[in-house]
């Protein structure tokens, strides 16, 4: 197993290609902000599922991308914030992706969550990834 920089990207570009390449589900390395991650592609419709595979050696996730009549629910998605160059937006300043078509991923003080929902409780923090 390779020694990744930026374990978010990785899985976020895994995502991407199963996407790209029409497949029925793909599996990642497991961390909690990955599985957070997860959740909120799942509550914003980019997923079907994700679960927890604990069988082998190391936790994976698998997870299950969403299509509608072969069209993948995901046409693209940004990876924002870096390990060399960390992306941070305060409440009033999150960025709204394709002027509210997609959403904004943050890594708040009170967990992952999506962008408009951090606004609305009023919480910045590091802006993680763009999905549309």
């Amino acid at each position: 197993m390779a020694v990744l920089t930026d374990p978010i990207a990785d899985f976020l570009t895994r995502f991407k290609n199963a996407t790209r390449a029409q497949k029925e589900e793909f599996n990642a390395p497991f961390s909690k902000i990955k599985a957070d991650i997860a959740r909120i592609l799942k509550e914003e419709g980019y997923i079907w599922s994700y679960e927890i595979d604990t069988d082998g050696k190391y936790p994976e996730i698998r997870v299950k991308p969403k299509y509608v009549d072969n069209t993948p629910a995901l046409t693209d998605l940004k990876r924002v914030s870096r390990p060399g160059l960390r992306q941070y937006s305060g409440s009033g300043e999150i960025p709204s992706v394709l002027g509210g078509m997609g959403i904004s991923i943050l890594s708040t003080s009170k967990g992952v969550m999506v962008g408009h929902k951090a606004a609305k409780e009023k919480l910045g923090g590091e802006v993680l990834a763009f999905v549309w």
